[in-house]
């Protein structure tokens, strides 16, 4: 008790307790300034029948971006993982640290790296590759148009998901016994596929699991990235608008904080069903 204590304590003053008081909230109109006054499903009423900018955009564009995002960032993750226990140890490590680096820098990255490729003017990369490719005239303002933002979006998250499920599916995959893939073979595996799919999967669940947890976790996370693409928020005509930047813009920009909670236990019940999906696929049976 004496070790889980602090642990317990801490757990509850920075989640449990901020996901109660967000519930509650959530059946409130609450504009930070006066006291929270009661209004039973209000909230939630107009965000299902009323909120015509969440039907239309951001909750399509939020599955959208997650479905691509998610299971993407996921299967790249373990593919990379698998790869790099593939090579020696010392090329493993510099690779390793390159490949997870992008995770640690996110904001450094956006400034310095996406943010010059997707430059509007002419002397942005990819703006001045394609004028003196021919393939265009004029500039395209890339993190500004509704038909771009979104692609642009999944391609940087794609770039920076490489994070602790990254890390936690090499470790699973260097932690397998080699003596399996050995009786693997006695018993009739034929090529690396069959290796990865009847042995490598099976050995690492926990860290699947937990992969898949952080995937679903860190996608709905990362939808903060359109904003700082286009400066904006609501993104240009809501082309990469999703939840998380809905619930900003109530809570920060219009100060409601009372709707904005109940945009986000929407959002937390999402992450939940989610979650138990990943638990359905990868939890051990017994």
């Amino acid at each position: 008790m004496v070790f889980v204590g602090p642990f317990v304590a801490l757990f509850s003053v920075f989640i449990v307790v901020p996901v109660l008081v967000a519930i509650y909230l959530s059946f409130t109109y609450f504009n930070t300034v006066q006291v929270p006054v009661f209004i039973g499903l209000k909230n939630y009423v107009n965000l299902l029948t009323q909120d015509n900018v969440f039907m239309m955009y951001v909750l399509p564009n939020t599955f959208k971006f997650s479905l691509m995002v998610g299971p993407g960032g996921y299967i790249l993750s373990f593919w990379l993982a698998w790869l790099l226990s593939q090579i020696s140890r010392r090329s493993r490590s510099v690779l390793t640290l390159a490949i997870y680096s992008p995770s640690m820098t996110a904001a450094v990255a956006m400034a310095v790296v996406w943010l010059v490729i997707f430059s509007g003017d002419g002397a942005g990369y990819l703006n001045n590759f394609l004028i003196e490719s021919g393939f265009i005239e004029k500039p395209i303002q890339w993190t500004q148009s509704p038909h771009y933002l979104m692609y642009i979006m999944m391609i940087v998250t794609l770039w920076n998901s490489m994070g602790v499920g990254f890390l936690a599916m090499l470790a699973g995959i260097l932690n397998i016994n080699p003596e399996l893939y050995e009786a693997g073979y006695i018993d009739g595996i034929k090529n690396r596929l069959q290796e990865v799919w009847y042995i490598t999967i099976p050995s690492m669940k926990p860290q699947m699991l937990f992969g898949a947890v952080m995937a679903v976790v860190g996608t709905f996370q990362a939808g903060d990235i359109g904003v700082q693409l286009s400066g904006a928020n609501p993104t240009p005509q809501y082309a990469g608008q999703v939840i998380i930047n809905h619930i900003q813009d109530y809570g920060f920009i219009r100060y409601d904080m009372g709707y904005a909670s109940a945009v986000s236990v929407v959002l937390l019940l999402i992450v939940y069903i989610l979650s138990k999906v990943c638990w359905r696929l990868f939890a051990e049976k017994e």
